[in-house]
């Protein structure tokens, strides 16, 4: 059945006036139902405070689900509030705002969240009664809801400097925006899965020749052998266990519930332990004779202004997957964990037919659920699984309710406004983007996300529940990642998506490792059979159907 003969079983009805736009970038399938009543309150909470923050036109982005897909519309600011927008507005560009949020992040936010996600994290649920499991559900969620909020409050932060970057010096050299981004390589470690723990994990398994042994030797039951690195003696054993316990909860793709976390999938995460041991060069001296070859282009006048922008642009650049990782996402997989807790009993008392399928309950349904009381079906919660494992955004419309009117001419706007506006309007299309460029029969187009080319076997996934099938070199063929993914970067030879543009989560992750990709696709998922050999030109944006 076609993607349009699906969705012709399904009505798409808009949520609400105005435009709604399918985001089929930060959410590819259908989210579970729990999600649709988290997400749409948080995240809008979010993008109010930063679009106040910022003196943006903007009153907040509104998302709403249909179907389970995702929507979202622009809400414009009311015009009471128009004189206080253009004043701050002013203030963001004299002050450099987006530093004052950085230091709220590094000193105050990301440790906080740090210490409450493992704090969370020490409680095993499945030792909790039926009535403290129900209580510890709901300090997940509401934890979960506030770093949802915490994620999109640092939006524009994370944003709006490499936007200006982008427009500024896009204009005097007339260079694009995959050759400029080019030059934030570096900047965000994160997004290569980069952290102080893995560091200190690489560092003494190079040194402990018991631990490279058992990393070597663990075909046969990744899950115990993770085990055995864990509680080896001395230092090495101590630092798998920091390492594990920073991301073996981390939902390796997605922002939902309804993705594994890395634990659930050993094998991978052990496999991309032991790529990681035998490092990669960063690139630094690539990025830095790319950086002057850039700085020639810009007229004389003008470089001192490159310097101090792109400088900025780096500054910032790392919040646009950090905020994610050491937010929500850490949230999203404690929150799996708990429910997972309440499947498995239900499971064993027969109340559902698998654990998993908890998630597809709603927040309340799971309390009700686990506390003895009445709810979904075993076969209703089953077939809301099935459903989402049916469908992808390609099932649903682009657009529902009337078209979107034309953005406003910013002519008519205060010069730093306008570029306020302008800033930010790259960044965005930046991110969800996709290539309009036409496909051969066997080239595919996308854009160019991160350069170099790379030729190997396809392996086309549709989800985190599949990554087990990665073997080091393979291509990923995928409909789009979260920044999470990057813990399996180092498997990857390069990456391609169907959907996303060159600030995308799998752009910056595959720029930040410095493996080829192409992003924006549309459609390579439907013509790249999985294990076809491809080439990937990361330079050009093409991706080469070989046989």
């Amino acid at each position: 059945m076609t993607g349009s003969e699906k969705a012709e079983e399904l009505r798409f009805e808009a949520p609400g006036p105005g435009t709604w736009e399918l985001d089929p970038v930060h959410f590819p399938r259908p989210v579970t139902r729990y999600w649709t009543e988290i997400h749409p309150e948080a995240s809008g909470r979010g993008t109010r405070e930063f679009a106040r923050f910022y003196g943006m036109l903007l009153g907040s982005l509104e998302m709403a689900y249909v179907n389970g897909f995702c929507y979202h519309t622009m809400q414009p600011v009311a015009e009471e509030e128009l004189p206080q927008r253009f004043q701050r507005a002013e203030e963001v560009f004299q002050g450099k705002l987006w530093r004052e949020q950085l230091r709220e992040w590094d000193e105050v936010c990301k440790p906080t969240s740090i210490a409450t996600h493992r704090e969370i994290q020490a409680i095993d649920p499945d030792g909790l009664s039926d009535e403290a499991l129900v209580a510890y559900l709901t300090r997940c969620r509401d934890h979960h809801a506030a770093m949802l909020t915490q994620h999109m409050r640092f939006t524009a932060a994370a944003m709006l400097p490499t936007g200006d970057f982008l427009a500024h010096v896009g204009g005097w050299t007339g260079l694009p925006p995959a050759e400029l981004l080019g030059l934030m390589r570096g900047s965000a470690s994160v997004s290569a899965g980069g952290s102080d723990e893995l560091e200190r994990l690489i560092t003494t398994i190079d040194q402990d020749s018991a631990a490279r042994e058992l990393l070597q030797s663990s075909e046969d039951d990744a899950g115990q052998a993770l085990e055995a690195l864990r509680t080896l003696g001395g230092e090495a054993g101590s630092a798998v266990a920091g390492y594990l316990d920073l991301v073996g909860y981390r939902p390796l793709d997605g922002f939902d519930i309804s993705e594994p976390s890395a634990l659930e999938l050993p094998d991978v995460l052990i496999r991309a332990i032991r790529v990681a041991v035998t490092g990669r060069d960063a690139g630094t001296a690539e990025v830095e004779d790319r950086t002057a070859d850039v700085r020639n282009r810009v007229p004389e006048e003008h470089r001192s202004e490159f310097d101090e922008l792109l400088g900025e642009a780096r500054l910032t650049y790392r919040l646009r997957d950090e905020r994610g990782i050491y937010s929500d996402i850490w949230a999203s997989g404690l929150m799996r964990r708990a429910v997972l807790a309440g499947g498995r009993r239900l499971q064993s008392s027969g109340r559902i037919h698998a654990a998993v399928h908890l998630v597809d309950a709603g927040f309340e349904e799971m309390c009700s659920l686990v506390s003895g009381s009445r709810g979904p079906s075993a076969d209703e919660l089953a077939a809301r699984l099935a459903y989402r494992a049916a469908h992808s955004a390609k099932d649903a419309p682009a657009v529902i309710g009337p078209p979107a009117p034309p953005p406003p001419d910013p002519s008519g706007l205060p010069p730093t406004m306008a570029r306020l506006m302008l800033a930010t309007g790259i960044a965005l299309g930046s991110v969800f983007g996709s290539s309009e460029a036409q496909h051969d029969e066997d080239l595919l187009r996308g854009l160019a996300a991160s350069r170099g080319v790379y030729e190997g076997p396809a392996r086309r996934v549709s989800g985190p529940s599949e990554f087990d099938r990665i073997v080091q070199g393979d291509v990923l063929v995928t409909e789009a990642t979260t920044e999470a993914f990057n813990i399996l970067l180092p498997l990857l030879g390069a990456i391609v998506t169907d959907n996303g543009g060159l600030l995308s989560h799998s752009a910056i992750v595959a720029r930040e490792y410095g493996i080829p990709g192409v992003v924006g696709t549309r459609d390579a998922t439907e013509r790249i059979a999985d294990g076809t050999r491809v080439r990937v030109d990361g330079n050009v944006g093409e991706v080469a159907v070989l046989g």
